[in-house]
């Protein structure tokens, strides 16, 4: 939401409403919003400050929406409880979703690596969503404050157009993601209310986001390459991306999720190859050949210049021995740097952490404390991989508490 509670319970007002009671209260109408509006019955009121619905899912995948990932399955995520994405995952998948864009007509292929997207626009999938949703009613530019509950029902204050609205709900949903690109308004409402409710927090952290060093990497930027990144035990196969400011792409994203300040990440810059072999057979074949035009038949001409600043690549291939060579291959498969931090919630596609799955029920999504208070969505602790699999969690869990709603 745009503002914390403390600044909207802040905010000038010039004229009140009447009371509205409904019977569901959704805060956020992005992914997981829409997708609980959808199936949590009657009586559902959505509200969000933004202009329009879905902003989140209108920019993503570069216009197109990158809207799930068909290799799905709860191992694709972080979370302190690995397990806790399961029930939701498996009683909604990929297949599920995959199903209701064919229903509406919605033209879709693979990208790679099980990455779908719209043919046409991400829109399409927001059109989507706001059919599904029909029967609820749809507040945009509405801030909300003074959210408390009286031991029957919820009870807040609605804001908009400088006019205050009481509101109950018999329940609430807390939809209104993390704290990633709050140039688009992103705030941390939502941990606010599952703190206020006595729900515990994991610390929320940026994730999918590119990665800072200081200015070495300058001369290489705009430079890019398949890689295998590793933070923490786990690897990435993917493009890697110089930038101005550090390394970016898809492996770095995927590795920023595991990654710890202060920490090393491992990158391997000839992941499809055997590199050893290859220098050693091209050896017997071209020895007098430099050795950073062969590097160069590998790896991009500007990476291998800049490699022959930093490390001895001199001479022809033919006077560099077996040892050398397994040398130079175990450091270009195992080169280490350690960044000076990331880009952070700016350009982080999600935020890592949030509501502990600890004190929410996984089949309802429900705090286990309150139980028509649900948190779904980027603001609890689960995260996906990059690939679809974020929008994917945002269904699943959305639907799992609409669901849960509706009985």
């Amino acid at each position: 939401m745009a503002a914390t509670l403390a600044a909207l319970a802040m905010a000038p007002v010039s004229r009140h409403l009447r009371l509205m009671q409904v019977q569901t209260l959704i805060i956020g109408a992005g992914a997981a919003g829409m997708m609980c509006a959808a199936h949590a019955g009657p009586g559902v009121l959505i509200i969000d400050h933004a202009k329009s619905a879905g902003e989140k899912i209108r920019i993503s995948g570069g216009g197109r929406c990158n809207f799930t990932n068909m290799g799905t399955t709860a191992a694709n995520f972080l979370s302190e409880n690995p397990h806790f994405a399961k029930s939701a995952l498996k009683r909604y998948t990929q297949w599920d979703f995959i199903s209701l864009v064919a229903s509406h007509g919605i033209a879709y292929h693979e990208k790679t690596l099980g990455q779908l997207f719209c043919d046409n626009s991400a829109k399409d999938i927001i059109a989507m969503l706001h059919a599904e949703m029909a029967g609820a009613q749809l507040m945009l530019q509405t801030s909300i404050s003074d959210i408390a509950h009286n031991g029957t029902h919820f009870t807040a204050t609605l804001i908009r157009d400088e006019k205050t609205q009481p509101v109950t709900a018999t329940n609430l949903v807390v939809a209104s993601g993390g704290k990633s690109i709050p140039k688009m308004g992103a705030t941390g409402l939502g941990y606010q209310i599952a703190e206020q409710f006595g729900l515990r927090m994991i610390t929320p952290r940026p994730g999918l986001v590119p990665l800072t060093f200081d200015d070495r990497f300058r001369p290489l930027a705009g430079t890019a390459l398949p890689a295998r990144i590793s933070a923490n035990g786990t690897s990435f196969d993917e493009a890697l991306l110089f930038t101005h400011r550090g390394l970016s792409g898809p492996a770095i994203l995927q590795a920023s999720s595991y990654w710890h300040e202060g920490e090393a990440i491992s990158t391997n810059l000839v992941p499809q190859i055997n590199l050893y072999t290859a220098l050693r057979d091209t050896r017997g074949t071209a020895g007098r050949k430099d050795l950073t035009t062969v590097l160069s038949t590998h790896l991009p001409a500007r990476l291998v210049s800049y490699l022959a600043d930093i490390i001895d690549l001199g001479g022809n291939l033919a006077d560099w021995s077996d040892k050398r060579l397994q040398a130079l291959c175990d450091d270009l498969a195992d080169w280490q740097l350690t960044p000076t931090g990331s880009e952070g919630y700016r350009t982080a596609e999600v935020t890592l952490g949030g509501v502990s799955t600890d004190d929410l029920n996984s089949k309802t999504m429900a705090a286990k404390s309150m139980p028509n208070l649900y948190f779904i969505g980027e603001c609890v602790d689960v995260t996906g991989w990059l690939g679809g699999y974020n929008f994917q969690w945002a269904w699943s869990s959305g639907w799992a508490a609409g669901q849960a709603i509706a009985a």
